[in-house]
């Protein structure tokens, strides 16, 4: 081959590779944009196991919390896994699911999120955010992890949980 075609091959060359690359670091970026929002917005805090007694389990990072909150009146939640787990994580939510969770406060079944969880002033987050916050869940490994509950103000909790003390 002279130098004109090899010199064409690899223009060529370049011209598909460029975008697919271009599309992976951009990924990457919403990414790692994601997960510092997860970091700064303090996901794990309520759902790693271990977090809320001050032990996090970074090997089940984001597999959702064995202690939760009672609510007066509402009964008593715990934080669920985020992972990509299809059966007890977010594995058969779409990117638009979780933002709605996130910013609107509903799950893909129509159930409203408990107070607990911030999501009014994670409705804040711009369309950018929200997206790499979704990105990022997306990324995380499965780690199958049901979390206990949630249990009706009337019915017995099986594992521990925080109490919230409404003021009078």
């Amino acid at each position: 081959m002279h130098r004109q075609g090899v010199f064409h091959h690899v223009a060529l060359l370049f011209a598909i590779l460029m975008p697919l690359s271009a599309t992976a670091a951009a990924e990457g970026d919403l990414t790692e944009r994601g997960e510092y929002l997860a970091r700064i917005m303090d996901c794990t805090g309520c759902h790693t196991p271990g977090a809320l007694a001050g032990q996090p389990d970074f090997d089940r990072y984001l597999a959702g919390s064995d202690i939760g909150f009672q609510i007066p009146g509402l009964g008593v939640f715990y934080p669920p896994n985020l992972t990509q787990d299809p059966a007890t994580g977010l594995g058969g939510w779409s990117d638009a699911e979780i933002i709605d969770a996130v910013r609107g406060g509903v799950r893909p079944d129509g159930r409203e999120l408990v107070p607990i969880m911030p999501w009014p002033s994670y409705a804040a987050l711009s369309d950018e955010d929200a997206k790499a916050l979704a990105a990022f869940l997306k990324s995380l490994p499965a780690i199958a992890r049901p979390t206990p509950g949630p249990f009706g103000p009337d019915e017995t909790p099986t594992a521990p949980y925080l109490t919230l003390v409404v003021p009078q």
